[in-house]
C-alpha cells in the first residue's frame, strides 16, 4: 500500500519563493489507494463479509426483520438485503443519510482534480522524498496545490481549492496544466487523472443517525476542509462507531443508548482543533484571492519558517496542533484581528 515515503516539507510561494523542512527520519507515507482498498476488501473477508462491488444502495427503511436496503446491480438488476443495520459510507453524496438541513452551519464545499504522471528518473528525483504544496493566489486562487512523489518515475500532482458561490473562479483542468508547466513537469505521460467533490459543515452537528440508519465518515463531515482530508478522519468514525455496534448486536436493549454515544465519542475523538481547522480553512482558502491575502499568507509562512524542525510543521499540518505556532497568533490565523 505503500508508494512512497517521505522525510521533507516543501512549500512555494507566495510568488517564487521557496521553503523547506527535512529530517533525518521518515515523518510519513504516501499510499497507493488502489491497494489499500484491496487491503480492506481482504479484511472484510476474512472477517466474514460479503462484497457486492459495483452496485448502488438507492435507499432504505425499517422492517419487521431489522432494515431493508434496496439496491441497483451493475447490470440493472435489482435486489433488497435484510440486516440488523446499515451504515452509510457513501462518503459526501450522503446516499442514505441525506445532506443536512440547511440552517446556520450549511455544508461548505471544496473540489479537486489530480493527475498522476509518469516522467524520467532525472526530473522524478527533485520532488522525491518529500511532500511539496504550491501556496499564493498566482499559484491557485482560493485554493492551492501540490506534488506528491510516488513509485520512483511518478509522481501525484493536484490543485483544490473551496467553491466560493459569491464570485465565478477559473475551472480547475487549465489551473492544473498551468501549475503542471510552472514546475516545469511538461511534457509527462498521464496515467490517471481523477478529481473529487469534499463537502463538510464547520459545526458537524448533523443527524449521524436515523433509526437503525447509522452514517460515518464524509456522511457526517469528518472531511477536513484545511488539508483535505477525507480518508484518514473517515477511519477515525469507523473506530468509533464499530465497538458500539457490535455491543448494540449483544445487547439489543442497550441499541438506543449505544448510538446515542456516536457522536458524542466522535467530537471527543476529532478534538477541538478539528473544529478551529475548519474555521481556518474557511478564512484562509476562501480569502486566498489577490496580492493582499498573498502577503498576509506570507508573514504566516515566515512565522513557521522559525520552526526549524520539519516535526513541527507536521504536528501543525496534521495533529492541526496550532499551539506549536503560537497562541497569540490564533486571533491573526483566524481572522480576529
Amino acid at each position: 500500500m505503500v508508494a512512497s515515503r517521505w522525510s521533507q516539507w516543501q512549500l512555494l510561494g507566495p510568488g517564487e519563493q521557496r521553503r523547506g523542512w527535512a529530517s533525518d527520519r521518515p515523518l510519513g507515507v504516501v499510499l497507493e489507494f488502489g491497494a489499500l482498498r484491496q487491503w480492506l476488501a481482504d479484511e472484510a473477508r476474512g472477517w466474514g463479509a460479503d462484497l457486492l462491488l459495483g452496485a448502488t444502495a438507492q435507499g432504505c427503511q425499517p422492517v419487521a426483520a431489522g432494515m431493508c436496503t434496496r439496491l441497483r446491480l451493475p447490470g440493472g438488476g435489482r435486489t433488497e438485503v435484510i440486516s440488523d443495520w446499515v451504515v452509510d459510507a457513501t462518503g459526501q453524496e450522503r446516499g442514505l443519510i441525506g445532506d443536512p438541513a440547511p440552517g446556520r452551519d450549511p455544508l461548505v464545499e471544496g473540489l479537486g482534480v489530480e493527475w498522476l504522471i509518469e516522467l524520467p528518473p532525472e526530473r522524478w528525483q527533485p520532488w522525491a522524498d518529500r511532500l511539496s504544496f504550491c501556496l499564493g493566489s498566482d499559484w491557485v486562487p482560493q485554493g492551492y496545490g501540490w506534488v506528491f512523489p510516488m513509485q520512483p518515475g511518478q509522481l501525484k500532482v493536484g490543485v483544490c481549492r473551496l467553491m466560493d458561490p459569491a464570485s465565478p473562479q477559473p475551472a480547475l483542468g487549465p489551473l492544473l496544466a498551468r501549475l503542471i508547466s510552472r514546475l516545469g513537469l511538461g511534457d509527462h505521460r498521464v496515467l490517471d487523472r481523477h478529481g473529487g467533490l469534499i463537502r463538510s459543515t464547520i459545526g458537524r452537528r448533523e443527524s449521524h443517525r436515523r433509526g437503525r440508519l447509522m452514517a460515518l465518515g464524509d456522511a457526517v463531515s469528518t472531511a477536513n476542509l484545511l488539508g483535505g482530508e477525507g480518508i484518514r478522519h473517515a477511519m477515525t468514525s469507523s473506530q468509533v462507531l464499530a465497538p458500539l455496534l457490535a455491543e448494540a448486536l449483544r445487547h439489543p436493549t442497550r441499541a438506543d443508548h449505544l448510538m446515542d454515544l456516536y457522536p458524542k465519542r466522535l467530537r471527543r475523538a476529532l478534538g477541538w482543533r478539528w473544529g478551529l481547522s475548519g474555521r481556518l480553512a474557511r478564512r484562509t482558502w476562501l480569502g486566498l484571492r489577490n496580492s493582499q491575502a498573498d502577503r498576509r499568507l506570507d508573514g504566516l509562512l515566515r512565522g513557521l519558517e522559525r520552526k526549524n524542525r520539519a516535526e513541527d510543521l507536521s504536528a501543525l499540518l496534521f495533529d492541526y496542533r496550532f499551539e506549536r505556532y503560537g497562541l497569540r497568533a490564533l486571533p491573526d490565523l483566524l481572522g480576529w484581528r
